[in-house]
């Protein structure tokens, strides 16, 4: 079935939350996020809805297969107008499918220019998925640097985004 992707408001809440559940569950293996007394992670998502973030959802059929959201890169680049992959996650039945990367070039294609990637280096499934991502995306036109933050090694990958047919 072919991917659908759409922006979602704040009417839209609930979702994010609960799919904040599984990507809090995934991301607890490299942060401290516990779950609360009653069993559930409940990340508070209400920061996305200020209107300086887009949210994205991609569905194949009737079946999500994960968000991402979208903010300025400003406050890792300290250069306005950048774009950046603040958090990005797809359910693990769809990963390692192709889903992943034609959600990201879908993103990228929507909002040409200056991004900035940024994923944990430990995250063994994520920083190779994001460099074939991005190296198949922009012809191997894009840098890659380790940055220390809080004691951990992040990769950061820029790349000017140009709108391109699908690959």
């Amino acid at each position: 079935m072919p991917l659908h992707i759409s922006k979602l408001g704040p009417e839209s809440a609930p979702l994010l939350r609960n799919l904040f559940e599984h990507y809090a569950h995934d991301m607890s293996e490299w942060f401290k996020i516990d779950t609360k007394p009653d069993g559930s992670y409940s990340f508070d998502t209400s920061k996305y809805w200020n209107g300086r973030y887009q949210v994205y959802l991609a569905k194949s059929g009737a079946a999500i297969c994960g968000f991402a959201i979208v903010g300025s890169s400003n406050e890792w680049l300290a250069k306005p107008g950048g774009h950046d992959v603040g958090e990005f996650f797809v359910l693990r039945k769809f990963r390692r499918s192709g889903i992943g990367r034609q959600f990201a070039e879908h993103i990228w294609n929507e909002q040409p220019g200056e991004w900035l990637v940024r994923v944990l280096e430990g995250n063994r499934q994520a920083a190779p998925f994001w460099r074939t991502a991005i190296t198949h995306y922009t012809r191997n036109a894009f840098e890659e640097e380790q940055r220390i933050i809080k004691d951990r090694t992040w990769l950061f990958f820029r790349f000017r985004c140009v709108v391109r047919s699908a690959q």
